[in-house]
């Protein structure tokens, strides 16, 4: 990393005024509430005219109440408006004037390694002025792939829906994780993974208007994979998802998927996508016990599982 202070080219305080704390209240029977909690916080980023807030979408998932603190501390309630399975992110809609600027839009394509950027989160708005030392893919354990994730060193304490802005102050990524990686000794440990604002872009209009991204629904097997040694193992299943049904087991080793022999999981995710939308047979060839099994899995739509929002 470098030594030098970051250097950048606008009023960090002032963009901090964009930003708000949020505050999500999941119902207890919700699909995501075992795994993501009942009670989930993190921050949102000022984008509209009207006050629309973006943020990472698993704080705002299946949320039934959602609240927005601002940095003066004024609180506004507000409803979750869309989910974006395929990136990450999430739309939510204040039910009250914030009266907040929005920030502008920055471009990813044009954030590169070495790039100074601040990270900054909502509320009394923690500001990590950091780099970025990575741009490279990511794939996610829960069937979620990002082909150009963005990497930032020092990692924010509070990541989840953070806004980072470029050195000009604009949008170029909204916080989702903190990783800690093994490397050489003076390379970063703790990072954040910020999902690129290009992404956004294309959906946006779409994600207002009916609340999900255009076009149908990626195909879904409902199970978690690891990587092993260059071979995927299936971690666990979704209780009723589409691999349970079709006898997928902990333990299993994903070998082939429509004979294309797959080793990492961004390979097995991208093929599954390829075959057509969300209903058709993903068939799988399977290692299990050292023998080699034939599965098709009837894959579904995991938004289907899903609370839909509720209008307050």
């Amino acid at each position: 990393m470098k030594k030098h202070a970051p250097s950048l080219d606008f009023d960090v305080e002032r963009a901090r005024r964009s930003l708000v704390s949020l505050q999500a209240a999941i119902p207890a029977d919700a699909f995501t509430a075992p795994i993501l909690g009942e009670r989930r916080g993190g921050s949102g980023v000022v984008i509209g005219e009207s006050g629309l807030v973006l943020t990472i979408g698993y704080l705002v998932t299946e949320a039934e109440e959602i609240w927005l603190t601002d940095w003066r501390g004024h609180v506004t309630q507000a409803t979750p408006l869309a989910i974006d399975q395929a990136t990450g992110f999430g739309l939510v809609q204040p039910l009250g004037d914030l009266g907040l600027p929005r920030l502008p839009f920055g471009s990813s394509a044009n954030a590169h390694v070495d790039d100074d950027v601040v990270m900054i989160s909502g509320g009394e708005g923690g500001i990590v002025k950091a780099e970025i030392v990575a741009r490279r893919e990511f794939a996610g354990p829960w069937e979620y792939l990002l082909e150009d994730a963005i990497f930032i060193a020092p990692a924010h304490p509070f990541w989840g829906g953070a806004g980072l802005l470029s050195h000009r102050g604009e949008l170029i990524g909204i916080g989702s994780l903190h990783l800690e990686q093994d490397g050489e000794s003076d390379a970063p440990s703790d990072l954040n993974m910020v999902v690129p604002i290009d992404l956004l872009k294309e959906s946006l209009d779409g994600l207002v208007r009916t609340g999900r991204p255009p076009g149908p629904a990626r195909p879904w097997l409902g199970v978690y994979c690891a990587e092993h040694h260059g071979r995927i193992v299936v971690a666990g299943a979704v209780d009723g998802g589409p691999g349970e049904s079709a006898g997928l087991r902990r333990g299993d080793v994903i070998d082939a998927i429509a004979d294309l022999p797959v080793r990492e999981s961004a390979a097995l995710y991208r093929k599954l996508w390829s075959l057509g939308p969300a209903g058709i047979d993903a068939p799988l060839s399977v290692e299990r016990d050292g023998k080699l099994l034939k599965i098709a899995v009837k894959t579904a739509d995991r938004t289907l599982l899903l609370k839909k929002p509720r209008l307050q």
